[in-house]
């Protein structure tokens, strides 16, 4: 187990090698940042000036080094437009994003593989029928579109719900949270419904298709002959089997709903991280832009080692040597 995970944590450290040269060929490429560092009107012995106290005079492979050593040290230098680090930028809008992708993906896994369950149990019946086509819906209307419509029917018709905003929160620590406001929970629902009804209809799909072929193997038959209740049988021998496929969605659905909410943040202008992305690329912020990508390219690679690890407790018949 500790040499696949030191193994996995090395491949994780070479993807994000290969990360930081893109970052780095877009801060460079994408633009000539002495010209919005010095400004547009800038005379060229002031854009010389601030050339030369960036370091942006040096040759390419020194500036990469420089930045790779600075990005080592969570210093990816400081927004253009804010001018302050941009590192910090980012981790102030974390825990809007992380509190609105978890409660998307708790409905969706629960919602998800329950529901998922249930039809694979009565496949034929009406109930069924209409969660696999609304399944079938959730795939496929754009996640936009969804958003527009829960605001129109729950806050413009109905007025149950908040159209926008994160309502009010409570500051813990470093972490300032919405979970402990009924403001803050009601702000949450929409967006957290926006940001999971695809990823539901996807775990809806593959627990049913995973829990129907599962139900016809031998063992599950045997279990039944033998009499055991069938909580016992669903739940202990077949659904465990059936988790294995469905946990590696859910974690890798969950690392990318955290990097990236853009389009449900910009519609519930929700303060997170998303939304700080695109304001970023309207204004040409990079090194905002950059943190980003980082960022969200270490949290995909946790959560992918952590699923890994997972698979051992979930099946013990999986080792890895």
């Amino acid at each position: 187990m500790y040499t696949y995970v030191a193994r996995r944590i090395l491949q994780g450290i070479l993807v994000l090698l290969a990360v930081s040269l893109i970052c780095f060929a877009i801060f460079r490429f994408s633009g000539d940042p002495v010209i919005t560092l010095a400004g547009r009107y800038a005379t060229e012995k002031q854009r010389d000036e601030v050339r030369k106290a960036f370091g942006l005079d040096r040759p390419l492979h020194v500036q990469y080094f420089s930045f790779l050593t600075n990005a080592l040290q969570g210093n990816f230098g400081k927004s253009y437009v804010a001018r302050v680090p941009a590192l910090g930028l980012i981790t102030e809008r974390l825990p809007a994003t992380f509190e609105l992708a978890a409660t998307a993906m708790f409905i969706a896994f629960t919602l998800g593989v329950g529901l998922g369950v249930i039809v694979a149990l009565k496949p034929y019946s009406w109930s069924s029928r209409l969660v696999m086509t609304g399944s079938l819906g959730g795939i496929s209307i754009p996640t936009f579109l969804i958003g527009i419509l829960l605001i129109m029917v729950f806050s413009v018709s109905l007025g149950w719900l908040p159209p926008y905003g994160r309502g009010d929160t409570v500051q813990i620590g470093i972490w300032r949270t919405g979970f402990l406001t009924t403001s803050g929970i009601s702000h949450l629902i929409l967006p957290a419904l926006t940001l999971g009804l695809y990823q539901l209809a996807v775990l809806v799909r593959l627990t049913r298709a995973g829990m129907r072929e599962v139900l016809t193997q031998d063992y599950i038959k045997t279990a039944w002959a033998k009499g055991l209740s069938p909580n016992r049988v669903i739940y202990k021998h077949a659904l465990r089997n059936v988790l294995i496929p469905v946990i590696t969605i859910t974690g890798l659905q969950f690392g990318e709903l955290i990097a990236y909410a853009t389009v449900t943040e910009t519609i519930f202008q929700w303060p997170g991280m998303g939304n700080l992305l695109l304001t970023s690329i309207y204004e040409s912020d990079n090194p905002v832009i950059v943190t980003y990508i980082m960022l969200a390219a270490v949290i995909i690679l946790t959560f992918n080692i952590i699923i890994d690890i997972l698979y051992a407790f979930l099946n013990p018949r999986i080792r890895y040597d």
